[in-house]
Formats: structure tokens, C-alpha cells, sequence
């Protein structure tokens, strides 16, 4: 294992904040045996790296880090209507998006832009605009950090909620996903989905009636540039907080104080109020303890002007659920996962 693993890596281009932890151990498995290698030598606890874009570090690393960069993309089966891809999982999401569009393959469209590797999208079932994995989903393979087993896992078996999965909850860090299997629609029988946040206005703007997935693609990635900041010029981890869902009588309540709060149906009695929206009314939008700060576009990205911890960016978004909480009464969770 000494020859497998590097010593003393920083992590500061690993992770979209940019913050400057080093990991005692590092590998990175670009190939599925690999990844079995390194999860079987590696002594204790392990900590997996996938595209760093939704984690915020912490403290420095003593696990063995192991970083995934499996890569491939093919279609393994299509149909006049459909076609099955499968994604390693150390592809960039946005990357695959693109590559999706470019061979007229619709359903993740509105996922464009969204930071981070292809194999972590189940855990977090990502979403954006009216869409989440869930939707087009099929299977996932992943191996048993115990045994280095592979094993697939359903639609049914993902248990997919909001922003969570069973690799969240039951089976927490027992499984790497090696790749996701995606159904994705075929040209000719897309499904344009508009109606969430500004793509209309944005289509509108850009002159486009009749859009085609590859006009909701570019509304979107213009949509998301003009308010979140690219990770490359500003550490950051997209969205930080979960949007609250809310029973439908405690919304109504609150619409009699706030009349003009935005929301959205999130099933049965249940009401989604952006997370963004609050923290800006509690006058938090461009607000800094030294490097850590609200972004000033988006109040829901929390950015590491520099040199900021991981603890001040900790301590910063403690501090905008407390003001959110003594305001309007709702907790909002990280939607980040927290070392």
C-alpha cells in the first residue's frame, strides 16, 4: 500500500471551495480495478473523492483518500425512443450534459452546469429547474468499500427523495457508484420542460419560441452564470443550503407576514420556499467574516473569497441559519456534506 498511495497531497484542487487540507494518503483510481486495489489495501476508514464540488473540508485528512476518475461514456442500448447511457463515475456531470446534447439525447438538459462528477449525482439526486436525477435514472453500479464487490442498484433501491438517496441514509459510506445508467430520450420524442424558474424569460430574451434541448441547455448555463460563480475565480460549492419544504399550513402562515414569498408545490400539503430567498431578506446577500461570505448574486452560494477555512465558512453558515431561523422561524439544512 505505501507504493499505491501518495503522501501529505493537498486538496485545494479537489475541492471547489479551495480549501488548503492536505490528505495523509492519496490515490487516485482511474480504472475499476483500481478502485478495488485501493479500497482492499487500504487500512481503517476511507474517505472518497469525487469531484470535491459539494463537500466542505474541514480539517486535514487522515483517512487514505481515495479519488475517483474512472471515465467513459457509451450507449449500451436504444430504441426509436429511448436510449440507455452509461456514465463512469468520475465524468464531469456537465461534461456528460454536453455530451448528451451534442448526440441529440434529451431528459438532462436542465441539469446543465451543475459542479461535480457524474458518480456522485445519485447520492445527492441532484436537480435543477424542475428536473432531478430521479427522472432519468435507470441503475447504478457500485463496489462494496468492505469486499470490493460491484453491485446495481434500481430505481426502486435508491429510494430517491429530495436531495437524498439511500447512500445518504442506510448505506452511508459502504458503497463507491463506479457508474449510472441513465434513460434518456431519443430525437424527435424529447420532453421540454420550461415552466420552472426564469427559462422562459430566458428563452424569450435569446429568440427562441420553439426551444429544442439544446436551447433550455444554454438558457439555463446563462441563467446559472449570471448569478453563481465559477468555482475556478471564486471558491464555491453551488448551492449550500436545501431549499425547506414546508407542510402547507405553516406556509400559509408565514404568507401573511411575507404575501410576496416565492414557493412551489412539493407533493401533497407539502410547500417548497427557496432557501436563497429568505437569506436575502435577512439582509445577508454580500454579507463577510474576513473570506467567508454570502455570495452577492445568489444568497444561497456561500464563497471563499481567498483564503478563508473551512471552519470560517462553517461558522459563517451557522450563523445565516440563525438569522433565518430567529426571522421567519424555518431551519434550513446544508445541502453540502460537511468533514
Amino acid at each position: 500500500m505505501d507504493n499505491l498511495f501518495q503522501k501529505n497531497v493537498s486538496l485545494k484542487p479537489y475541492n471547489t471551495f479551495g480549501i488548503d487540507v492536505k490528505a495523509a494518503q492519496f490515490f487516485s483510481a482511474k480504472t475499476v480495478e483500481d478502485l478495488r486495489e485501493a479500497l482492499l489495501n487500504a487500512p481503517g476508514e476511507k474517505f472518497i473523492l469525487g469531484g470535491g464540488s459539494n463537500m466542505l473540508l474541514t480539517r486535514e485528512i487522515t483517512s487514505p483518500v481515495i479519488h475517483i476518475a474512472l471515465k467513459g461514456i457509451e450507449i449500451i442500448s436504444q430504441t426509436k425512443e429511448k436510449a440507455l447511457v452509461r456514465v463512469a463515475g468520475g465524468e464531469s456531470w456537465h461534461e456528460f450534459v454536453l455530451w448528451a446534447i451534442a448526440n441529440d439525447l434529451g431528459g438532462v438538459e436542465n441539469m446543465s452546469l451543475i459542479p461535480g462528477n457524474t458518480g456522485t449525482a445519485p447520492v445527492q439526486n441532484i436537480g435543477a429547474y424542475g428536473v432531478e436525477l430521479k427522472d432519468v435514472f435507470h441503475s447504478c453500479e457500485a463496489m462494496s468499500v468492505s469486499t470490493g464487490d460491484l453491485r446495481t442498484f434500481t430505481l426502486e433501491e435508491c429510494q430517491f427523495g429530495y436531495r437524498d438517496s439511500i447512500f445518504k441514509r442506510e448505506i452511508k459510506g459502504q458503497y463507491v457508484i463506479t457508474s449510472v445508467t441513465m434513460e434518456l430520450t431519443t430525437k424527435g420524442h424529447h420532453k421540454i420542460n420550461t415552466a420552472y424558474g426564469a427559462i422562459t424569460n430566458e428563452l424569450e430574451r435569446m429568440g427562441i419560441n420553439n426551444p429544442e434541448i439544446g436551447d433550455v441547455s444554454r438558457a439555463v448555463i446563462a441563467i446559472r452564470q449570471s448569478k453563481l460563480p465559477d468555482p475556478a475565480q471564486l471558491g464555491n460549492s453551488g448551492s449550500f443550503f436545501k431549499n425547506p419544504i414546508l407542510p402547507k399550513a405553516t406556509f400559509e402562515k408565514l404568507l401573511e407576514n411575507s404575501p410576496e414569498l416565492p414557493h412551489y408545490p412539493a407533493g401533497t400539503d407539502m410547500v417548497k420556499v427557496p432557501a436563497g430567498w429568505l437569506i436575502d431578506q435577512c439582509g445577508l446577500k454580500g454579507y463577510r467574516e474576513g473570506d467567508a461570505g454570502v455570495h452577492e448574486k445568489q444568497a444561497l452560494v456561500l464563497v471563499n473569497h481567498g483564503n478563508a477555512s473551512g471552519s470560517d465558512i462553517l461558522r459563517l453558515s451557522r450563523y445565516v441559519q440563525e438569522k433565518v431561523q430567529q426571522t421567519y422561524g424555518i431551519s434550513i439544512t446544508p445541502e453540502v456534506n460537511i468533514f
